[in-house]
């Protein structure tokens, strides 16, 4: 039994008391693969599925290893990281959602797999021919760049979505028609310069969000999650509509682990929602607060969304300012939350939850070790001691410490049996947990890893495109002469933008371009950096 399919029975047991249905892993996996695309994956069993864990926690390593010891030029790296990821996708993700053969993947796939990490990998071998070439690529290199991009497309259509796929077509399109650029230049620009496919975005990507995905699936597999559950239930769930404050609470807390919106969602929605409805919230209003309070996630510090390490690449601070400045943001977020939670329950007379069945304060206590990693995060980016990289890789060493600790102090504890294990045994089933648990962690780092890069891919291309064809400059131009001296015109022209260049975009690749378009025209508009 996994730690989630434990998290869900831990939950169903906690809510019997108060007779409320939780849906188990099934439900929550079928939901997933019905509505979000990151979930909708291929199905491996038996040898072929311990496999790609193996090779996906391998990769990882591999991440580990390029950032904090390898001394390869940032282009390789990148280069190497896409590859990688391409050819990932295709063995993750199928062509389109439904149903799925069990170990079965088509031919195409395999091509497509193949003909797309070529591109990447030829990069890297012929570095130095390609950077001294500049300009004047061969016609290989064209053709190489063009599969790779294309290659990268469909893999944003599987994994990401088609909207994406759509904005940077058209600014693709601008390229060519708009600025009458050559395909050698624009494929140049693309996929062989910085300002591409391998910019800012994956650069980013494939140092600090990876390195932090990794130390969230770290942190995660110790039961943090569940703790915070907890806590929010101890803290708030007494109170008028308590569950509903609880979503809101727990949400907060375990989005200072996860910085992901559906991670937050699942991993506290499948017990919230049940409770509101329980407790006499409408379906759509229990629903709502869930998605509204998990979606903070991505503001909440320490691990935010990877829009926010993009934020202190762009504005070229240090990450740990960024996380101080989004504090009141990300609570003045929740708080509205909270507070219109509270009016709802005030208006239909709903009460919380009865202290006696919830968790006990002296209890959650005794579990408070469980965030040690967080607080070692925190300090050591806020000292500034330590790079972004090594902070991640040390307090990852933590979590897998606190881990080992979690494993061991539940086998002596029983884990709900009769008697208790003695100390010989309850070691050796912590250490093979941990081991089990970090190979768990680092898959599960690798699969959050490729969607946030394909992502990323995609931004890079758009502001790619931007920078080349000096579109930035022209929206500019026309927004500040437009605007003239009314500052809230030029705000409002920009929001606009900010609507039509960011609809059906994920928020790492919307952050991007925004960065790229809008935040100048705010600057040049008088605002401050860090505000635009």
């Amino acid at each position: 039994m996994t730690d989630a399919e434990k998290k869900v029975l831990d939950e169903e047991v906690v809510v019997e008391s108060v007779d409320v249905e939780v849906g188990t892993m099934e439900d929550v996996d079928a939901i997933m693969k019905k509505f979000d695309r990151e979930s909708n994956t291929r199905v491996w069993e038996g040898t072929p599925k311990k496999i790609l864990r193996y090779v996906l926690a391998a990769f990882m390593l591999f991440m580990v290893y390029m950032n904090l010891w390898a001394t390869w030029s940032g282009q390789i790296r990148r280069c190497l990281f896409v590859g990688f990821v391409i050819l990932f996708t295709f063995f993750i993700y199928p062509v389109k959602k439904g149903n799925v053969k069990p170990n079965s993947m088509p031919w195409y796939d395999i091509l497509l797999a193949v003909a797309g990490c070529i591109p990447y990998f030829y990069y890297v071998a012929n570095f130095k021919r390609i950077v001294a070439m500049g300009i004047a690529i061969g016609q290989t290199e064209v053709i190489l760049g063009i599969i790779g991009t294309l290659v990268l497309a469909e893999c944003c259509r599987r994994a990401v979505g088609l909207p994406i796929l759509v904005v940077a077509g058209c600014f693709v399109l601008y390229a060519f028609i708009g600025r009458g650029m050559s395909m050698d230049l624009v494929v140049y620009n693309i996929f062989y310069t910085t300002n591409g496919i391998i910019g800012t975005p994956i650069s980013v990507c494939s140092t600090y969000i990876a390195l932090f995905l990794l130390f969230g699936a770290f942190l995660e597999a110790t039961g943090v999650a569940n703790f915070f559950i907890d806590c929010a239930n101890a803290l708030v769930g007494w109170a008028s509509g308590g569950p509903a404050k609880v979503a809101v609470v727990s949400s907060a807390l375990c989005g200072m682990v996860s910085g992901s919106s559906v991670g937050n969602t699942v991993t506290t929605g499948s017990f919230t929602i049940p409770m509101m409805k329980k407790t006499g919230y409408k379906p759509e209003f229990a629903g709502a607060v869930e998605a509204a309070a998990s979606t903070g996630g991505q503001i909440m510090p320490p691990i935010m969304g990877a829009a926010a390490f993009l934020m202190a690449e762009y504005m070229k601070l240090p990450y740990a300012q960024v996380a101080v400045k989004a504090i009141l943001p990300a609570l003045l977020y929740f708080t509205g939350i909270f507070i219109a939670v509270h009016l709802e329950a005030k208006k239909l007379g709903l009460k919380g939850v009865p202290r006696e069945e919830l968790p006990a304060w002296r209890l959650l206590a005794r579990d408070c070790y469980l965030i040690i990693p967080l607080i070692l995060l925190v300090w050591l980016v806020s000292s500034g001691s330590k790079t972004m990289s090594h902070s991640a890789a040390y307090s990852i060493l933590a979590a897998i410490a606190v881990g080992f600790v979690n494993f061991f102090l539940q086998g002596k504890r029983g884990e709900g049996d009769t008697q208790p294990m003695t100390t010989g045994k309850a070691l050796g089933n912590a250490g093979k947990r941990s081991v089990f648990s970090a190979v768990e962690s680092l898959e599960a780092g690798s699969r959050g890893a490729i969607t946030v890069a394909v992502a990323c891919s995609m931004a890079g291309i758009i502001a790619g495109c931007i920078t080349v064809t000096g579109l930035a400059s022209i929206l500019i131009n026309a927004i500040v002469q437009l605007a003239g001296n009314a500052t809230i015109v030029g705000l409002v022209l920009t929001m606009l933008c900010c609507i039509v260049l960011g609809m059906g975009v994920p928020t790492t690749a919307n952050y991007c371009i925004m960065a790229s378009t809008c935040a100048p025209i705010l600057i040049q508009l008088g605002f401050p950096v860090v505000a635009a």
